[in-house]
Parts: structure tokens; sequence; C-alpha cells
């Protein structure tokens, strides 16, 4: 009678183990056996029971293939794949689509990343403060003279620009003279002096006339020596300046 048992447990236990070892290989995701394709591992059990049982005889054979079947079926169907290849079980793992490579919790989740305490204390730098950018004019007269050469048309058209590129900015076009002829003429021209350039900003570059004052400071103001001509020649000008944040 304990022959007999064996006989018919044989063929069973045989099919099984070599179905578990089948199956347990998913838990990598290497394994071609896990839920997903349970009928493959019952036609597999079906033919390792089916095969063992023949050991015995024809009527073992076809008990064996029956047992196999079922029993192949229900371990792979009991297992599950390992989609993404974390090493975790499908059915636990709560982040499924884990990229490659990546190292991953017991549910499948990638570890959380954490900031080095030396990262966490540094404080976020300070912005730099804006560096305003300015743009100067300087233009020379003739000797009693109050119209603007044509060498200096290029730089006012420079301020100009600029102004034009940044709307809010306003200028002073200041005027000034040498030392020759009396103060009260030469305040009359740097005055004039100091519309001419006012008018070319805003009649021929189209600068707001809200925009551009103009005032004469005469002799008042020297930047050099009246007493040579070439100091008087730098004193006969116009400047203006704008200044602007970028």
């Amino acid at each position: 009678m304990r022959t007999r048992l064996f006989r018919v447990a044989l063929p069973l236990l045989l099919a099984s183990s070599v179905l578990s070892g089948c199956v347990t290989t998913s838990s990598t995701g290497d394994a071609v056996l896990n839920q997903g394709n349970w009928p493959l591992c019952s036609a597999i059990g079906g033919l390792a029971g089916g095969g063992l049982g023949a050991i015995e005889s024809s009527a073992w054979a076809a008990g064996g293939a029956v047992a196999g079947a079922v029993i192949g079926g229900i371990i792979c169907y009991a297992q599950d794949g390992d989609k993404d290849g974390d090493g975790v079980f499908d059915r636990r793992d709560r982040c499924p689509d884990t990229p490659p490579n990546t190292p991953v919790r017991h549910n499948g989740c990638p570890f959380p990343e954490y900031a080095s305490p030396a990262q966490a204390m540094e404080p976020d730098a300070p912005d730099e403060p804006a560096v305003p950018v300015r743009v100067e004019l300087d233009v020379k007269f003739d000797f009693d003279k109050s119209v603007v050469k044509e060498g200096s048309h290029a730089d006012i058209k420079s301020l100009a620009d600029f102004m034009q590129q940044y709307p809010q900015t306003t200028t002073i076009v200041e005027g000034h003279t040498d030392a020759i002829g009396s103060d009260a003429y030469n305040q009359g021209l740097s005055e004039r002096r100091a519309n001419a350039v006012r008018d070319v900003l805003v009649e021929q570059h189209g600068v707001e006339t809200s925009r551009v004052s103009a005032v004469g400071y005469g002799e008042s103001r020297p930047v050099a020596d009246n007493d040579s001509e070439s100091g008087r020649a730098i004193n006969r000008r116009v400047e203006a300046a704008v200044e602007a944040l970028p």
C-alpha cells in the first residue's frame, strides 16, 4: 500500500518541484513564468506530470498530466511578474515604472533623495544689485557759434537711441562757453547751444519734448584753462547724460 501511494505522489511532487523552481525565479524579473501567462505554466505542468507518470503506465501518464496542469497553473498564478525589473513583485510594487538600476524600497518605490547638511544649511546667495548703464554726450562748438557740427550728430543719435530703448529716462542738456565776451552774452550763447542740441534730439530723432530739458551756464563752469586756445575750445561745449537700470 505504501509503495502504491508513493507511486501516486511521486509524479505530482516532481512536477510541483519543477514548476516551483521556475516561478520562484520570477522575483528577479528573469523568469518567463508569471501571473500573466499562467496557461503556459499549466501546459508545462501537464507535460511534466504526464512524462513522470508515464514511467509507471499510460494510465498514470494521463492522471499525472491532469494533476501537473492544475498544480502548474495554481503555482504560477500565485506568483507575480516584475515588469520594471526592480526585484519587487508587481502585486506589491507601488511604483511599477521605476527606471532601470534604481535602488528601491520594499514597496518598489525609489529611496527619497535628501540634500546634504551642508547644502541644507547653505543660504541662497543674495542677488547682485543692478548696475546702472550711463551714456554721456559732449558736443563741441566753434568760437561764438551755436550750430551743431556735422561730426557731432552721430553722438547725439547714440544718446537718442539709448533714450528710446529706456523710455522712462530723461535728460538735461547743459550749454557752456569759454570766457571770451561778457557774462550776459555768454549766458545767452550757452542757452542757444543747449537748445540746438535739444532740437536735434527732439526734431530729428523723435525723443519726446517732455523728456529733454535745456539749460545754459555761460562761462561759469569751465573744465579747462581759459587762458589758452586749446582750453577755451574744450570749454565751448554742450554736455548731457542719461542713466538707466538694464
